[in-house]
Parts: C-alpha cells; structure tokens; sequence
C-alpha cells in the first residue's frame, strides 16, 4: 500500500472508530519504517498507540522493549528456496506466499490481506526449520525463532504473559516469526490429562496468533500434528505436510550435492539414493558434510569415489534410534 492510501485509511479508520484497523495500519507504518533502519521513528509510533491524550497507557498495547529479545532468537536467513528439494504443492504453496507479499500493495486495493499464518507438519529432519528459514530469505526479512526455554515459566499465568511480550515485539516488525515443536504450546485443549494452565496458554496463543497482522508471517512447526488442538488448525491459511524424501528426490539432492562438490562424486545421484534409500533430508546432510571432510582432509591426493565408498560403509554399520523404527540402518537399506 502507498504511503498516501495508508494515511487515508488511517484517518477513515479513526474518524469511525475501528480501533481494530487503526492499530494494523500503524503497525503496518512502523514495520515499513523498522525496515527502512528508521527504529527510532518505529518506537516512536508504536508508542503513539498508547498513549490517550494524558499520556496514559489505557489500551494494554505494549511497545516492543528490549527484554522481549531475551524470548527471540533472530537469524540471519541463508537458505534459498532455490536449494531446497521440496515436493512440488509444496514449492507452489511457498511460491505463491512470497509473490502475495511482495505484491501486498495490490491485493491491499481490493481488501485482500497475503496469507501470512503457516503450520508445517511432518517427521523430523524432514525440512520444516529450514522451509522456513528459505521463506524469511525469499521475503527478505529476518527470521525469529521462539526460545521455548525463556518463555515457558514455572509460575500460574507466566508463560502467557511472555508468550504476549513476543508477540507485541513482533507485531511492529516485518519478519517471519518461527514455533519450532508448536505442539508443545499448541496442545488439544480438550485433553484431560492437561492443566488448566496449559489451556489457558493456548487459548493466548490463539488469540494473539489472530491478532498479528499481516507483514509479520508466522510459521509452525509439528512433528505430532495430530497433538494439536483442533482451534490451531484453522488457523492456519497454509496447512503443508513435508513427507520423508522419496527416491527420486534423494537423487535430485545429491544430484545438487555434487554440483555443490564441483567433480563426479564417483557414484551416479542415483545409485546414492538407492544405496541410502530411506535417509531424512538431515540424514542426508550428515552424510555429504561427512563426505567433505574427508574429502579436504585428504587432498591434495583425494579420491573422491574411494571416499564415498568408505563413508557409505561406515553409514551401513550405524545405527538409526527413532521410537517408531528401532533397527539398525544397515537392515534398513538390505531391506530396500
């Protein structure tokens, strides 16, 4: 939206009182401002908002303030899209996110808001933390990750408390705000072997999920959706599934791999994917960073298929601990 219809609509929307759209839009303005490096103009609005005219805070609005940093991490995105091997409803879905918000100026004339609410489901290792790092960078903005050791308190009404400070410091900031393991907040309600207290956390959760405007995309994560409490799931515009890889996309990332390595691996993408049939992406990571430092350590008289062929052994002999598949990953691989 340009800078002359966003003050129109914010005098529309003061002269009839819709304090809900007045807030949005100048947390609209103080993000565009934040992310021009102009904090000190940000504060500055935020802190318009509450304040009545005896500079009084009679609306519960909190400015963003420092110690709210101490519940964030913030990461510098350095994965692309481009880099992951997603699978393709996927990629579209993430594809058509980005284009709406950097076409959110377009959509704002026909009183379209960009999707910006994200649930990502599936088994770990599988590429929910890094899709949405990929997302923070193809939106260009940076990536927060909630410290669930910061802000889960001990004490009654704690946790929601913190779980507002995160969100009241992220409202004004254009950004990707990230819930890892969302089902450890995000618990069926009705469950009731849950504390009241668990409940009301969640019920925060909702509302401040709801509240967060749309220049600021929330993204979680779970890998036990089915945990979820059935409110969290509409909440979300994008609901996607990241499936272990299949074959055909184990070959496309070490196809990737070996470009990455800039000489034949000695082994085709394909008889790699079929010879560790079965890896998680992270798996599949673990095992190119293995080959690489050998690979350095061994030049300048390395020998690249020897390499692989070593390391493909030694992965053979590990085992795989996961609750589901207690086995040990050479019978895995046998087995395929």
């Amino acid at each position: 939206m340009s800078r002359a219809d966003l003050l129109v609509d914010l005098i529309k929307a003061g002269t009839r009182g819709d304090r809900g759209t007045f807030v949005r839009l100048v947390e609209s303005m103080a993000a565009e401002e934040r992310a021009k490096n102009h904090a000190l103009l940000a504060d500055r609005l935020i802190q318009g908002l509450n304040l009545n005219g005896n500079g009084r805070k009679p609306l519960g609005l909190a400015v963003p303030d420092e110690k709210a940093l101490d519940l964030l991490h913030e990461i510098v995105p350095r994965r692309a899209l481009d880099s992951l091997v997603l699978p393709p409803v996927v990629r579209m879905a993430c594809d058509e996110l980005v284009e709406e918000h950097h076409r959110a100026d377009l959509l704002r004339t026909y009183n379209l808001e960009p999707r910006h609410r994200v649930l990502l489901a599936g088994p770990p290792g599988n590429g929910k933390t890094t899709l949405a790092e990929a997302l923070a960078d193809a939106l260009m903005v940076p990536l927060f990750v909630v410290r669930y050791e910061s802000v889960i308190g001990s004490f009654l009404g704690e946790t929601s408390q913190r779980l507002r400070r995160v969100f009241e410091h992220i409202a004004s900031r254009r950004c990707v705000l990230f819930f890892d393991e969302f089902d450890t907040l995000g618990k069926e309600r009705g469950d009731t072997h849950e504390t009241g207290e668990i409940k009301r956390v969640v019920s925060t959760l909702l509302m401040q999920i709801d509240a967060l405007p749309s220049h600021a995309v929330t993204v979680v994560a779970s890998n036990h959706p089915e945990l979820l409490d059935r409110a969290v799931w509409r909440r979300f515009q994008l609901r996607l599934e990241l499936p272990p890889p299949t074959r055909s996309m184990l070959e496309e990332w070490f196809r990737r791999f070996q470009d990455r390595v800039g000489e034949p691996l000695g082994w085709s993408p394909r008889a790699l994917a079929m010879r560790l049939k079965g890896l998680s992406f992270a798996e599949a990571e673990q095992f190119g960073e293995d080959v690489l430092r050998r690979h350095v350590l061994a030049l300048p008289d390395s020998n690249l298929k020897r390499i692989v062929e070593t390391r493909l052994e030694a992965w053979q002999q590990r085992f795989t601990v996961r609750p589901d598949e207690p086995t040990r990953m050479t019978e895995r691989i046998q087995d395929s």
